[in-house]
């Protein structure tokens, strides 16, 4: 997924503040799901979210205003009530990692209780799995 970094994406020093990147990796998510037909909002509004309960991430460089961001995600691990997916923020220009993070979700319903994964999100993730 492509980031374009805009002058509200960066703090005083010129460049991007660190907690953007955050929204990046969860935009990025979206679209991962999205690209294979799922719809974040369709499960949200079936009662199934899926909370972030653990996020590892190293800031290895800095992005700048105007740069051009490419957000990979890939996943790692699938069990029955969570999944975990590792996600790598690229600049396009160089090619240049910038960061990378290690993203724990797990599968909430009603009342924030822990629900297994839909059957369908499950066999998607599980085929898509790489070594980390």
């Amino acid at each position: 997924m492509d980031v374009r970094i805009y002058y509200e994406d960066t703090d005083a020093g010129g460049v991007v503040y660190h907690a953007n990147y955050l929204r990046y990796l969860e935009r990025a998510r979206s679209e991962y799901l999205r690209g294979y037909g799922l719809s974040v909002q369709e499960m949200h509004d079936a009662g199934i979210i899926f909370p972030v309960v653990a996020i590892e991430i190293n800031y290895r460089a800095p992005a700048r205003l105007d740069d051009l961001l490419d957000v990979e995600t890939v996943v790692f691990t699938v069990k029955n009530t969570s999944f975990v997916l590792g996600q790598k923020v690229f600049r396009k220009a160089d090619h240049k990692l910038l960061v990378d993070a290690k993203v724990t979700l797990a599968c909430v319903g009603e009342g924030m209780r822990a629900r297994r994964l839909p059957v369908e999100l499950r066999e998607l993730l599980a085929s898509q799995t790489v070594a980390e």
